[in-house]
């Protein structure tokens, strides 16, 4: 697969412009912003196939977030005309995660099968909580919320998109009629 036409990941929104010089305010889309200090190609865009490829010349990280020199945004109009626009890297790029971590968008759209009842729905969504994340599951017109923990959560299938669980007696029973 070549680089034009690989998958890509956002990692970032431009949200504003930055002083006089084309620098702009980025907001990560990451849990890893030291990323932008090793990061020099990127694709700059409103979606992932029709965003164009970029240089970034520098990268600051600081306590309100990433200020970033893109190549030829050379002052604040140009700067200012990136506003919105998402910041994306390729699949090969992004942050490798530990083992047994994965990215939400690589979770919503597997199927959740029990290890007992069978197939039970579909992860819609994840909800980022202190404690554990939480993955609200759709089955027709209703919606589960099941936690992410190891107790429940047995095996990510992530070629299959299938997503195995060990659900405890009442917890689906306890939402009935629950759309999150």
């Amino acid at each position: 697969m070549n680089v034009e036409t690989e998958a890509r990941v956002a990692i970032g929104k431009i949200v504003k412009p930055f002083g006089v010089e084309g620098f702009v305010v980025v907001q990560t889309m990451t849990d890893s912003p030291s990323r932008f200090r090793r990061l020099h190609a990127v694709y700059i865009g409103t979606n992932a196939s029709t965003a164009l490829a970029g240089t970034v010349e520098k990268s600051k990280i600081g306590p309100r977030g990433v200020r970033m020199k893109l190549a030829g945004v050379d002052d604040r109009t140009a700067a200012e005309h990136l506003v919105g626009s998402l910041l994306f890297v390729t699949e090969r790029e992004r942050v490798r995660l530990p083992k047994g971590h994965f990215f939400i968008h690589d979770v919503i759209g597997m199927k959740v099968v029990d290890e007992t009842r069978g197939e039970v729905g579909t992860v819609s969504d994840v909800l980022k909580y202190p404690a554990h994340d939480v993955y609200v599951v759709a089955l027709g017109d209703t919606s589960y919320m099941i936690p992410a923990v190891k107790e429940i959560v047995r095996h990510f299938d992530t070629t299959a998109k299938v997503l195995t669980v060990r659900l405890v007696d009442g917890l689906l029973e306890e939402q009935e009629g629950v759309v999150a």
